[in-house]
């Protein structure tokens, strides 16, 4: 059986760095900061008049997926799986991304190869809706690989205090409907590398699987889905409870960050689509069900919780929206997280 940490990736070590880190993070909070280090957004409050408004920041990158746009010399997706990353994260507390900025680092500068990851990041913040006001470019031969590069991101937003999403509500019997990913969106990778044999035979990526329609490279590349939009149109009707984005750490990572300790996640299996793309990855890595969830989004990059009486409006106006969406599981009391049944 192959696992993440196989490929390089201790999650539980990350766990570990993010506690240490809190503790030195927290020495630097004043009165105005709302959620601690581990939020998908960082929550910052805002005196402006009589009214209250809280900014919510947020930074990621695109990872080792960067690795399948060098093989193949694609680079104008990628900047929008980064802007994902960050805007996704930041819509979790509710938040209307308002500016972005990217960090390209390289070895050897292409200008060509900039604009070309640069034209991505354009169509991502259109897509969120806000403005790209800035980045950096730096240029560090020998530390980079000449046709290498890392690509990084930073977002913020803004919403109104009472209209913020903190999780705080959700209780028994409330429902979790999941939003259709559009496939491995940006984590895993490493995982997905080595069960290929991606960096031993980059060719691999160019072989057509029959059940994916496309070949290996084409579906890993596919950009990360951006939920801004339909998310903020299901938020001006409806109570959104809680809002989980998931990426690195799957279902059992993720989800148990959108409401409170006592609860837990009751999962329906097959009660949404699974791609094909995860089921090869599973079956030629021979991965066991929970690390697939532990490490992959498996169909489902969003997850709204609402109440009982909210669902079938949610579910209409993400449909109108033109978003993939299903009722996969309910809020029940108990410690465990996320259960799967």
């Amino acid at each position: 059986m192959t696992t993440y940490k196989d490929a390089g990736v201790n999650i539980e070590e990350g766990y570990k760095a993010v506690n240490l880190i809190k503790g030195l993070a927290r020495e630097t909070f004043d009165s105005n900061v709302i959620t601690d280090i581990g939020s998908f957004g960082s929550m910052y409050l805002l005196n402006i008049g009589s009214s209250e408004y809280i900014l919510v920041s947020g930074t990621d990158g695109v990872g080792t997926k960067l690795k399948i746009a060098f093989y193949l010399d694609k680079h104008d997706t990628v900047g929008i799986d980064c802007v994902a990353m960050c805007v996704n994260d930041i819509l979790c507390h509710g938040a209307t991304p308002l500016f972005f900025l990217d960090y390209i680092a390289c070895g050897k500068l292409s200008s060509s190869k900039v604009a070309s990851i640069v034209k991505g990041i354009v169509e991502g913040c259109k897509m969120a809706g806000c403005s790209l006001v800035g980045g950096e470019t730096a240029e560090m031969p020998g530390f980079y690989k000449d046709n290498e590069y890392d690509l990084a991101g930073f977002a913020v937003g803004i919403v109104e205090k009472q209209k913020a999403v903190y999780g705080k509500d959700v209780t028994t019997g409330d429902v979790l409907i999941g939003l259709a990913s559009s496939g491995v969106h940006s984590n895993g990778y490493s995982l997905v590398r080595r069960i290929f044999g991606i960096d031993d035979d980059p060719k691999v990526l160019g072989k057509v699987y029959e059940e994916l329609g496309v070949s290996l490279g084409e579906e890993l590349l596919r950009p990360t889905m951006i939920y801004v939009k339909p998310v903020l149109k299901v938020l001006e009707k409806v109570k959104v409870k809680g809002i989980a984005h998931i990426t690195g750490g799957g279902f059992f990572e993720n989800i148990p960050r959108a409401f409170p300790k006592g609860y837990s996640a009751v999962i329906e299996r097959g009660s949404w689509e699974v791609p094909a793309i995860f089921k090869l990855i599973q079956e030629h890595g021979k991965v066991e069900e929970k690390e697939m969830f532990s490490t992959f989004n498996m169909g489902i990059g969003m997850v709204l919780i609402v109440s009982k009486e909210d669902v079938n409006l949610t579910l209409k106006i993400l449909e109108q929206e033109g978003i993939k969406a299903w009722v996969i599981g309910t809020i029940q009391k108990g410690e465990d997280g996320v259960v799967l049944r």
